[in-house]
């Protein structure tokens, strides 16, 4: 269909349209998902799907739907740099818009939310177009795209304190993987809500939230090696660890391990910012 039946139907404040079947609807607003052209993405495949998708449009599909995202997860994927990110990521951001419908109205069994629990996470592991802004493009997002998908899962009633734990990890293990470049679209600070997410389900144990903190302080502690760029593999954990410090000591709603979160995040930022913090001794 043409672009100006899509602005039609935005126009119309997103009703679903009459004049042609729902499946051949979504199939449309599928494809544009995958779209270079940041309008028919950004501004209308994607607003559209959420939109429909909030109004209960898909309940009796939404296994369906959620199931097409999860298959456009792996469209393309290993590749950098190339269009193919767009499917991918924006397919995270409506599988993560299925998984919000089924929190609200707890429509599916759960084996279909971890199943799309296991490949969500295991695309984000596996992504490497780590793009944030594409001029001429827009956003791509990948990373940031998938915390939020995470931080849907982690407020699935279906998802208990093993569940948790694994999406901690998986949060970790984004997180130290060596990108082209550092992550400075914003992401470290999507990872740190979806962690603070986890967190407010208080269920993970600090036991468990210390060694994971410590796998990441080490992952961001500089080893002086001159013949690696050490930002590529220290600068994103590092950027983690200082938003989730901001959320844990600012947000609104506070977490049950506030204080000794705390604690230990600050321990975590002197260590890695040691070099920072030394006393300068002038004269003699």
């Amino acid at each position: 269909m043409s672009t100006a039946y899509w602005q039609q139907v935005r126009s119309a404040e997103m009703k679903v349209p009459t004049d042609r079947p729902l499946a051949d609807l979504t199939a449309e607003l599928t494809t544009m998902l995958g779209s270079i052209d940041p309008v028919e993405r950004d501004e209308t495949a994607y607003p559209i799907l959420a939109t429909w998708i909030s109004e209960g449009v898909y309940d009796d599909l939404l296994s369906g739907l959620g199931d097409g995202m999860a298959a456009g997860l792996i469209q393309g994927l290993g590749e950098s740099g190339t269009d193919s990110v767009f499917r991918r990521s924006f397919s995270a951001l409506v599988l993560a818009e299925c998984i919000e419908r089924d929190n609200a109205r707890s429509l599916l069994p759960p084996a279909k939310i971890l199943d799309w629990g296991d490949r969500v996470t295991g695309w984000l592991v596996r992504e490497r177009d780590v793009r944030g802004f594409i001029p001429g493009r827009g956003w791509a997002h990948a990373v940031a795209h998938g915390a939020d998908a995470v931080g849907m899962l982690a407020e699935s009633p279906h998802f208990g304190l093993n569940e948790l734990t694994v999406l901690l990890d998986v949060i970790a293990d984004r997180l130290l993987l060596e990108t082209p470049v550092p992550l400075t679209s914003g992401e470290p600070d999507r990872l740190a809500l979806a962690t603070m997410t986890i967190l407010r389900r208080r269920l993970v144990p600090l036991r468990i939230i210390e060694p994971w903190l410590a796998r990441l302080t080490a992952a961001a502690t500089p080893t002086g090696s001159t013949e690696h760029d050490p930002y590529l593999t220290t600068a994103n954990p590092e950027a983690f660890l200082r938003a989730l410090h901001i959320q844990v000591a600012l947000a609104p709603e506070p977490i049950d391990v506030r204080a000794d979160l705390l604690l230990e995040l600050v321990a975590a930022l002197r260590s890695t910012n040691a070099t920072y913090l030394r006393r300068e001794v002038t004269g003699r």
